[in-house]
C-alpha cells in the first residue's frame, strides 16, 4: 500500500501548501475517473448507437444532458464522503435498522451482479470481435484481465486508478478517432447538443434509455466511498478547499465521459444513418464500421469495447465490496467476489443467450436501485448536521430534487417499456 500512502501525503502536502496549476491539482485526480467508468460501459454503446443511427445528430442534446446530471450526482456522492467521513451505505445502515441495512444490501447486491454481468460480457465480445476467438475463450481471457486489474488495486489506489484512467484513455481515443474517419459534421453536432428536438415517435424511447441509464447507483455508492479518507480536511476551510479541488476531478473525468458518448452517437450518426444500416447488436455494429470506413475503424471499435467492458467490471466489484461493507458490516476478499462475478457471464455464454439482450435486462434491474441510492444522498447532502460547511446550497437542492424526479419518472418509464416487451 505504499503507493497509497504516497498519494495521501501528497494530497496532504497540497492542501497544506497550496502549489498552483497541476502540482496543485494532481494529487486529487483519480476518483471520479473511477466513478466514470461507470458511465461509459457497454449499456451506453446499444443507446448511443441507436439513437444516432435512427435520428442522426438529433438527440445530442439528451446526451449532454445526462452527462451534465451525472456531474451533479457525483460531485454530491464525492461531497458527502469527504464531508462524513463514510459512504452512502454507511450512512444509510447507522441511520436505518439491522434488518433494512441486510435487504439494502441484496437489492444492491443485485444491481452489481446485473450490472457487472454486461459489463463482463461487453469486455468478453471485445476481446472476441478483436482476435477472432470463440467467445468461451475470450471470457476466460477477460477473467485474467480483470484479475490483472484487481492486482493493481493490492498495489495502492494510485496504481489503480492510473490503471483505470488509462483504459477511460483509450476508449476516448478509439472513439474519437472513429469519429473524423465517420467524416461527421461539426455544424449538425452542435446544432444536436444546443437545440432540443423530439424528431420521430420513436424519440422519446431512446431519450428514455440514454437518460434514464445515466445515474449509475454503483457509482455513488462506490464515489463517496473513494474519497471519504482519502485526503482529510481538518477545518472547514480546508474541506472547502479539497471539494473545490475534486470538483475539477469530477469535471475532467465526467467531460471526458460526455465527449465518449456523444462521440458514439455522432460516429452512428456520420456513417450508419446516411447509408440505412441500423445495427441492433454490437457485433453488427463492429461489421459495418469495417465494412464502410475499413478495418482499422473495426478494431478501434473492438479495442474500446474491450476496453471500457474490462474496466467498468472491476469498477463494478470494488462497488459491490463497499455496498456489503457499508450495509452488513462484512467484507469477503476482492478475488473471491471477483471469481464469483465470472459464473453467470460464463452461464450465458454456454448457453448461448444474446449479450445485448442482457444489457437489456441489466438496464432494468438497476432501475430499481435507483432511488435507493439517489434520495439518500440528496437527503443527506442538504442536512446540516451531517454536512456541515459542505451543506448543498438552496439552489443546489431544488435542482438535485428536480433531476431526481426527471431520472426516477424516465427509470420508471424504462421499467413500463420493458414490461410491455418495448425494446429500450
Amino acid at each position: 500500500m505504499e503507493a497509497g500512502l504516497l498519494s495521501y501525503k501528497a494530497g496532504e502536502e497540497a492542501v497544506a501548501q497550496r502549489p498552483k496549476g497541476w502540482r496543485g491539482l494532481l494529487p486529487f485526480l483519480g476518483p471520479a475517473f473511477i466513478a466514470s467508468v461507470a458511465y461509459i460501459d457497454p449499456g451506453n454503446y446499444a443507446t448511443n448507437i441507436a439513437a444516432g443511427t435512427q435520428y442522426g445528430y438529433r438527440l445530442l442534446w439528451v446526451v449532454l444532458a445526462a452527462n451534465l446530471m451525472a456531474i451533479l450526482v457525483q460531485s454530491l456522492s464525492m461531497k458527502l464522503g469527504l464531508a462524513t467521513g463514510k459512504d452512502l451505505a454507511e450512512l444509510i445502515r447507522d441511520r436505518n435498522s439491522r434488518w433494512l441495512g441486510a435487504l439494502l444490501w441484496i437489492q444492491g447486491e443485485m444491481v452489481v451482479i446485473f450490472t457487472d454481468l454486461a459489463e463482463f460480457l461487453g469486455g468478453t465480445l471485445g476481446i472476441h470481435l478483436l482476435f477472432g476467438l470463440d467467445l468461451l475463450t475470450s471470457a476466460i481471457i477477460a477473467a485474467a484481465v480483470a484479475f490483472l486489474l484487481l492486482e493493481f488495486q493490492r498495489m495502492g489506489v494510485r496504481p489503480l486508478e492510473g490503471a483505470i484512467t488509462l483504459l477511460v484513455f483509450v476508449v476516448t481515443f478509439s472513439f474519437v478517432v472513429e469519429m473524423f474517419l465517420a467524416r461527421f459534421d461539426p455544424k449538425e453536432t452542435l446544432k444536436g447538443m444546443l437545440i432540443p428536438s423530439i424528431p420521430g415517435p420513436d424519440a422519446p424511447f431512446l431519450a428514455a434509455g440514454i437518460l434514464g441509464a445515466t445515474v449509475m447507483p454503483h457509482a455513488i455508492y462506490l464515489h463517496s466511498a473513494l474519497t471519504k479518507r482519502r485526503i482529510v480536511g481538518k477545518t472547514d476551510e480546508e474541506k472547502q478547499h479539497i471539494y473545490r479541488m475534486y470538483l475539477w476531478d469530477v469535471g475532467i473525468a465526467m467531460g471526458i465521459a460526455a465527449i465518449i458518448n456523444m462521440s458514439m452517437l455522432v460516429v452512428a450518426a456520420a456513417l450508419f444513418a446516411p447509408h440505412g444500416v441500423s445495427p441492433h447488436e454490437l457485433d453488427e455494429a463492429h461489421h459495418w464500421l469495417g465494412v464502410l470506413l475499413g478495418p482499422l475503424a473495426a478494431v478501434l471499435f473492438a479495442i474500446g469495447l474491450t476496453a471500457s467492458g474490462l474496466s467498468s467490471s472491476s469498477v463494478g466489484i470494488l462497488a459491490g465490496d463497499v455496498i456489503m461493507r457499508g450495509f452488513i458490516h462484512y467484507h469477503i476478499p476482492l478475488y473471491l467476489r471477483r471469481a464469483l462475478s465470472t459464473i453467470p457471464p460464463f452461464f450465458i455464454i454456454l448457453t448461448g443467450r444474446s449479450v445485448s439482450e442482457m444489457l437489456l435486462i441489466s438496464q432494468v434491474v438497476l432501475s430499481f436501485g435507483i432511488g435507493i441510492a439517489l434520495i439518500p444522498l440528496l437527503r443527506y447532502t442538504g442536512d446540516q448536521a451531517i454536512m456541515g460547511s459542505l451543506k448543498n446550497a438552496p439552489l443546489t437542492q431544488v435542482v438535485s430534487y428536480l433531476m431526481a424526479a426527471v431520472v426516477l419518472a424516465l427509470n420508471a418509464y424504462i421499467l413500463w417499456m420493458a414490461f410491455h416487451g418495448i425494446d429500450v
